[in-house]
């Protein structure tokens, strides 16, 4: 092929690419970027010559991929399609929400010759998702209810900074997988999330497994040790029960918190790490700095951005979600059933659930159980929600419930179970059992 066309050929391709809607970026093995097109351009704000022929690593103020892409490492002998959501921040330091498509290149001879990214934003989508409520879940959290779409919309905002944020909720509500939530979606996400339960720690062991030690700091330290903030060093760390955390371990965590510094057990040799600090309890840490338990200057460097996580009885619309969800789960693994009656899930919308999302869980699991791969009926209910649905019935003799006058609370009501239900002075749970019986009847 002759220069001119070899030329006119290249330009053509490069006009095509840059009228895509999707940004699209290729690198070398060498990371160095050789295309970018005019709606990476626009997601990113930089411009195609600010950033041809340089590091992907370094071009855009940090790793453009979080550390997920083939050039993250060695240079791989195969490649493999990978696509993940990503939180970026423009050159005008503007927060963008992406969804990242990566792939390898090669050249003549079928060798690895970089990679190919195509991206497109989503951030206004996702926004106005939350807005409408016509998310049933972000981040891996299940939810739909308007206190979690707040808390949604709270993960977005924390998602280019790097503040301590500090979660407070029951036990069980899924503080846990907040934190983790936070992490995926922010600039971090490529870097490890490392969890610490600090109630669940003896205090004997908690200093070295927080800070690692050294050869023979202690008896039976044979070896030198990393510790979790040693671990997490580029990525976040959960403190899950902070209010557990004894006075000599909160002085060397404001340390951290203050500097990025500390010294392994045993050792001398000063450590500086870069990581986010997420710490999470079921107690009010003001009342404990109140109590003299907690010191009040790690209180405030923990408590930047609070996020309190509701329980299950202030989103019980979640709990058909929720239900369906771990349905799911258990079908993957083998345990299948026809799904939940109307009477179950009435229970179950009513029960408060003292133990949360996690109680929740496991009434789904023990519910399998006894159902063995059929629908689900109250009779298949963990004893503590049966045991709570009898005690709550009105005292005195209940009233028997016949098809004739069904039918006719439900011609009354249009079809409204509730209130058919109300009509005819039963719970909700009791009627949706009597049509389970007699399906004829609705």
């Amino acid at each position: 092929m002759k220069p001119l066309k070899i030329v006119a050929h290249k330009k053509n391709l490069e006009r095509i690419l840059d009228n895509l809607m999707e940004g699209i970026m290729a690198s070398d093995k060498q990371r160095r970027i050789i295309f970018f097109n005019r709606a990476a351009e626009r997601i990113t704000g930089y411009n195609r010559a600010d950033v041809l022929g340089s590091d992907c690593h370094e071009s855009f103020g940090g790793t453009f991929c979080e550390g997920r892409c083939f050039l993250c490492g060695e240079v791989p002998s195969s490649w493999t399609h990978v696509g993940y959501p990503l939180n970026i921040v423009t050159k005008q330091g503007e927060p963008r929400r992406i969804e990242m498509s990566v792939m390898g290149m090669t050249d003549e001879t079928g060798c690895f010759a970089g990679v190919l990214a195509a991206f497109r934003d989503v951030t206004d989508l996702i926004g106005l998702q939350i807005q409408l409520g016509e998310l049933t879940g972000f981040a891996g959290i299940i939810g739909q209810d308007d206190k979690m779409l707040q808390i949604f919309e709270q993960i977005r905002e924390l998602a280019t900074n790097d503040y301590p944020v500090h979660i407070t909720g029951e036990t069980g509500s899924g503080k846990d997988l907040l934190a983790a939530a936070i992490h995926s979606e922010s600039r971090r996400s490529g870097g490890p999330f490392v969890p610490v339960n600090c109630g669940a720690l003896p205090e004997g062991v908690l200093e070295s497994e927080l800070f690692g030690h050294v050869k023979g700091a202690f008896s039976g330290a044979i070896r030198h040790k990393k510790g979790r903030f040693e671990l997490a060093d580029g990525g976040t760390i959960f403190l899950d029960e902070v209010a557990d955390l004894p006075k000599n371990m909160q002085v060397k965590l404001l340390r951290v918190l203050q500097d990025g510094t500390f010294e392994r057990v045993g050792g001398e040799e000063t450590i500086k790490v870069d990581v986010q600090i997420i710490s999470a309890t079921n107690r009010d840490l003001k009342q404990e700095v109140q109590r003299k338990n907690f010191r009040e200057d790690l209180y405030y460097r923990l408590n930047v951005v609070h996020i309190h996580f509701p329980p299950l009885r202030e989103r019980k619309n979640d709990i058909p979600l929720l239900a369906e969800h771990f349905l799911q789960q258990a079908a993957k693994q083998g345990q299948r059933s026809s799904g939940l009656s109307k009477a179950a899930l009435s229970i179950m919308m009513d029960y408060s659930w003292p133990g949360n999302v996690r109680q929740l869980q496991n009434a789904i699991h023990y519910a399998l159980v006894k159902c063995k791969g059929r629908l689900i009926f109250p009779k298949h209910l963990p004893p503590e929600l049966k045991k709570w649905e009898k005690e709550r019935s009105s005292p005195g003799p209940s009233r028997k419930l016949d098809p004739k006058s069904v039918r006719a609370a439900l011609a009354q009501s249009g079809g409204n179970k509730a209130k058919a239900a109300r009509i005819l002075g039963v719970g909700r749970a009791t009627l949706y059992r009597f049509l389970d019986d007699f399906p004829n009847v609705s």
